[in-house]
């Protein structure tokens, strides 16, 4: 339990997270000791973070990613968190194209053309679709889909369109997005509720042009990010069905978020559900943090070694270039 351990900071879109390989320890984490570890790690190490990306074996796939959030809960899936354990993957195992086991699905990967001069990115399937009141889970009236509805018990002036993909979503297309809104909104849907009991991503969305949107999320279990791969990619999906006129579906749709860019492609189908989403963006590695495993295992992180890979600083140019298109 003295051997040392390394562990990545990194990011999809400045949605910040840590990578821990269990594969590599003597000993596995328990799942209290991975939501402590979490918590903490969040909270108090190298700025924070969004959440813990744990990866262990797999069967099937290449490796398994959990995602355990900052307040200790478990998601589902986590879009910007899976680009960059697939880079970890790729760069281990040497492969450009494999899966990863996730909870609820085994998912595509695979590398991408660098998005910058050392910003490498990663393409991920998104999936599974569900629009199915159970697997969000949501209660509204007698509804069992919940697309472009208005509920004024929510806003007044605005729809909104309830995705699983499998995290659950909920959407809205608005002229501007209001911080104000979308964090009051958020608060009161991930606290006690009658409408999401389990909770709820929440995202607004503005059309900028034809396959441009700028998308922020108010995020379960976190609050607000500065990206929420998930969320951008339902909300990909949300646009395609509700607002055909500003869709093309022969391109990449651009999707801006406050920590930089993404894009996902979008593909329709009849039956909504078995339409398909991929998701394309950065998977930065910030630093490395090197301990040894006793400390891990004691949630102790007052004895770290921190080396800073410096991609943070062409990540960065690469926002300045989106900013100045």
């Amino acid at each position: 339990m003295n051997e040392l351990v390394k562990l990545l900071k990194v990011h999809g879109s400045e949605n910040k997270f840590f990578i821990l390989d269990q594969t590599v320890l003597e000993t596995l984490l328990s799942d209290t000791e991975l939501k402590q570890v979490a918590i903490n790690l969040c909270e108090n190490t190298l700025g924070g973070a969004d959440g813990l990306l744990v990866v262990d074996t797999s069967e099937n796939c290449l490796g398994k990613m959990r995602v355990i959030n900052a307040d200790g809960s478990e998601a589902k899936m986590c879009g910007n968190g899976l680009r960059t354990v697939s880079r970890y993957l790729s760069e281990k195992y040497h492969l450009n194209e494999f899966k990863v086991e996730t909870m609820e699905s085994n998912l595509d990967v695979s590398k991408a053309e660098d998005f910058y001069q050392g910003v490498p990115a990663f393409s991920v399937e998104i999936s599974p679709i569900s629009f199915d009141k159970k697997d969000l889970p949501f209660a509204y009236k007698d509804l069992t889909e919940m697309i472009d509805q208005t509920v004024p018990e929510f806003l007044p002036d605005q729809t909104f369109t309830a995705i699983a993909v499998p995290n659950p979503h909920l959407i809205s297309f608005v002229p501007e997005v209001s911080q104000l809104e979308l964090g009051d909104l958020g608060q009161n849907l991930n606290a006690p509720n009658e409408y999401f009991p389990e909770g709820v991503n929440v995202s607004f969305c503005q059309i900028l042009d034809t396959n441009k949107l700028f998308v922020q999320t108010y995020e379960r279990g976190v609050g607000f990010t500065n990206a929420c791969g998930t969320g951008m990619s339902a909300t990909s999906l949300a646009f395609a069905l509700l607002h055909p006129d500003r869709f093309d579906p022969t391109k990449d749709i651009s999707v801006y978020n406050p920590g930089g860019m993404v894009k996902t492609q979008i593909t329709l189908n009849d039956i909504k559900e078995l339409s398909k989403i991929r998701l394309i963006g950065n998977a930065t590695f910030t630093h490395e943090i090197t301990l040894s495993e006793y400390n891990l295992h004691n949630n102790n992180f007052n004895e770290i070694e921190v080396s800073n890979t410096g991609e943070e600083n062409d990540y960065q140019a690469f926002v300045k270039s989106i900013a100045e298109n």
